[in-house]
């Protein structure tokens, strides 16, 4: 635990590669707000062949939700600040708090993405290992 803590804090202290920005399209007047995104971290995966690895900061505002959709990539959630509701098809819904981790597989559709407080913004840092240039999040039904 003392590692990953290490590893998170080591990670902040990264400069940020990007501008933050909407991960997906504007939204209908009356639906929640999105997530944000800030890249911090691409690099090919050595010895990976067509993989890469990218590490993104996703902010979700009070009361904050994500559409349905899949990221066709390895995912691992660590949490950094609030609490979010997360849950993939066929799973249980996991509400995950600072410290706490979370993990999707390529074949996964994420079908809860939200913000658990409807008062306090959540933080979380979102490590992919996916194929090079695929994008990070794909809408799903």
């Amino acid at each position: 635990m003392k590692r990953a803590l290490t590893i998170a804090a080591a990670l902040l202290a990264l400069p940020i590669a990007g501008q933050a920005h909407p991960d997906h399209a504007a939204r209908p007047a009356g639906t929640p707000a999105r997530a944000a995104v800030t890249p911090l971290l691409q690099n090919d995966i050595e010895g990976g062949g067509a993989k890469e690895a990218a590490l993104l900061l996703v902010t979700f505002a009070p009361g904050a939700a994500d559409p349905i959709h899949r990221h066709n990539a390895l995912l691992y959630v660590y949490m950094l600040e609030g609490s979010v509701v997360m849950q993939v098809r066929g799973g249980p819904a996991v509400t995950l708090r600072p410290g706490q981790t979370f993990m999707e597989k390529p074949s996964d559709i994420h079908v809860v993405g939200r913000n658990a407080s409807k008062t306090k913004p959540a933080k979380f840092l979102a490590y992919f290992v996916k194929d090079k240039g695929a994008p990070p999040v794909v809408p799903a039904e």
